[in-house]
């Protein structure tokens, strides 16, 4: 795991490579262990920051060929890389250490451009090839590992994180009103675009080739999941299916010279790769690592320690539990997750992951998370909120619209975790058209209020329809299949990953999720709604996958999420920080200030929960202090 950044076209490469550095020092977090810098043609220098998991010693990047015509820099790992390098070799090819990264300069002179397609793993790279003046850009699958690029003036400048972009001297630093509406919706900007107008992320699965001598862009889609087709096998079949493959994708993720753990909540997607995980280096004994608030609502110390236990007693003792009370109210670390970010940012569970992460690295290197597995097998409670509001069609929009939502209004917005805030959100959700219903259980900001919060630059952008950030082409034919399709392709992307990426990267720790190997993302596209979401019961074939490797009472447990009490802090330990930063001015041109303070009112007087809104322009308006102080 590490960083990247590079500058192609620029006419000065003493210049570039001076930017290039400044970019390996931001983002030193994520690599440690070691920096290189390659000029590596007439107008192209690469840059490369190492947290070392393979081959400690002999893995330094940049990489080559044999003939140092191809450059490679590369963040993340390539689990097939050994299959992949003895096929090479056969060929002819010849390399110089155990590094992953290093097959990928001689995949592209075999294969072309195609060669990412051959790759199972988590990563984004960057391949300069001399011959042609010319550099591929390319991201994982299921867009695990970031890549940030502009083109500006004929020039290609790219980062792993986007703060290292903005070392460039003419990075372009306009801010798009449509992205910072689609924000205050989403609570995160949907990739590939960001908060800057002109700049982007690689999507998933796309290669973006960079012509040096035309200053052009090209790129394609070398990978795309199928959700309508449909398994062959009996549904005792797949569930052992699911079972083996997931235990294959465990196997290549603990490829490693460095010390592995695992993250253990109290939820059953951590559990199981935990459970898996420890049965595979047994008699090794593997860490887990789990934390706790004082929050009872939120902590899940108890559920995760019967989780160790069973595992444990299954195992014989090869799990080794480590548990910690953290503090995730702490407003430093807010401020500092926000300045790894670059752009707004206000999923609150990044505070727990961060602290999460911060553990784990005391005594390992890398982690197994089980991220991905409510995207991938219906584990979210809004496939059965839009699959019920699908029974509700019958009624003629006109009675049904006015109807749910009155009685929508005539709830308490007390808190969503509230029965009756719970009941609210399903009643807006029941008035929504049925093609804007997933995205309703999204909007944290729908448009009326967008409409009545809009300063001066937000005002035009607020009309927009956020909903066409989710305007993808779709393979599913069902409405849940609908449903995990968007999820995979924009919510998990621009979300659940940048989250998991930024908080542990800000540790230096490598996180792996094994539920993102494509193997299992193709098994689950083409399993049918009904073994995902079985009447109430979601994850249905999971939990048959699964079974016995982890508590029964787990199965049947309210899902908790990795959550924190953001209402309460917003009123009490974080009330001052947060006044001084919403208040500071630097909301004024977005946000009207009379809108703000009556936002801020309703909640400090407890009359209504404002806090994802107030927790979304929190982190608007640390980032906009950021981009004036830079």
């Amino acid at each position: 795991m590490c960083s990247i950044a590079g500058v192609i076209g620029h006419a000065d490469t003493g210049v570039a490579r001076a930017v290039v550095a400044d970019m390996n020092r931001c983002q030193s977090h994520r690599g440690p262990d070691g920096s290189g810098i390659a000029v590596c043609g007439p107008a192209a220098v690469l840059g490369h920051r190492r947290l070392a998991i393979i081959d400690p010693d002999g893995g330094a990047q940049p990489m080559t060929n044999e003939s140092g015509t191809v450059t490679i820099v590369c963040n993340g790992e390539i689990y097939n890389h050994n299959e992949l390098r003895r096929e090479l070799t056969a060929r002819g090819h010849r390399f110089n250490s155990r590094c992953d990264a290093e097959i990928l300069p001689h995949l592209y002179e075999e294969y072309g451009d195609d060669f990412a397609a051959m790759l199972s793993g988590m990563f984004a790279f960057a391949l300069y090839d001399a011959d042609r003046d010319r550099l591929l850009l390319g991201r994982d699958r299921a867009g695990q590992k970031p890549l940030h690029y502009f083109v500006r003036d004929g020039q290609l400048v790219f980062a792993s994180e986007l703060p290292a972009l903005k070392c460039h001297p003419r990075f372009p630093a306009e801010l798009d009103p449509k992205a910072v509406s689609e924000y205050l919706s989403l609570l995160f900007v949907p990739a590939p675009r960001t908060i800057y107008a002109h700049v982007q992320m690689v999507a998933p699965a796309h290669i973006l080739v960079f012509d040096a001598a035309t200053g052009t862009m090209t790129g394609k889609r070398y990978w795309h999941p199928d959700w309508s087709r449909r398994t062959g096998l009996s549904f005792a079949d797949a569930a052992v299916h699911l079972r083996d493959l997931t235990r294959c994708a465990v196997r290549d993720r603990l490829m490693a010279d460095m010390p592995l753990s695992v993250f253990l909540s109290g939820g059953v997607d951590s559990a199981v790769i935990a459970a898996l995980t420890t049965r595979e280096r047994m008699p090794e004994p593997t860490n887990a690592f789990t934390i706790g608030f004082d929050t009872g609502a939120y902590d899940e110390r108890s559920a995760a320690g019967r989780t160790a236990d069973f595992i444990r007693a299954n195992t014989g003792q090869a799990l080794i539990p480590h548990v910690r009370v953290v503090d995730p109210g702490d407003f430093s670390i807010l401020t500092d997750l926000a300045a790894h970010f670059g752009q707004p940012y206000a999923d609150a569970s990044m505070l727990p992951t961060a602290l999460l992460s911060r553990f784990a690295r005391e005594k390992s290197t890398l982690a197994l998370s089980g991220d991905a597995a409510d995207e991938l097998f219906a584990g979210y409670e809004r496939y059965l909120a839009c699959r019920l509001a699908a029974h509700f069609d019958r009624l003629p929009e006109s009675l049904r619209r006015p109807l749910f939502r009155a009685l929508a209004h005539g709830l308490s917005n007390r808190g969503e975790r509230t029965l009756p805030g719970r009941l609210r959100r399903l009643l807006r959700l029941l008035a929504e058209p049925a093609g804007r219903r997933y995205f309703a259980t999204l909007d944290r900001c729908d448009a009326a209020v967008k409409n009545q919060i809009a300063g001066e630059r937000l005002r035009d952008a607020a009309a927009c329809d956020t909903a066409a950030a989710f305007a993808i082409d779709l393979t599913a034919s069902t409405l849940v299949g609908r449903c995990q399709e968007t999820d995979f392709h924009c919510y998990l992307p621009s979300d659940i990953l940048p989250k998991v990426d930024i908080a542990s990267m800000g540790a230096a720790l490598e996180v792996r999720s094994p539920f993102l190997d494509h193997r299992i993302i193709e098994f689950a596209a083409s399993l049918p709604d009904e073994w995902k979401l079985h009447g109430r019961q979601r994850k249905y074939i999971f939990r048959h996958a699964f079974a016995g490797l982890v508590p029964d009472s787990l199965w049947d447990a309210p899902k908790k999420g990795f959550g924190v009490p953001v209402a309460q802090w917003l009123r009490e330990r974080w009330r001052e920080p947060a006044r001084a930063h919403l208040f500071s001015g630097a909301l004024t041109d977005w946000i009207d200030p009379a809108a703000l303070q009556s936002l801020w009112q309703q909640h400090q007087s407890g009359r209504g929960d404002q806090s994802y809104l107030l927790f979304a322009l929190l982190m608007l308006a640390i980032f906009l202090e950021h981009e004036k102080n830079r």
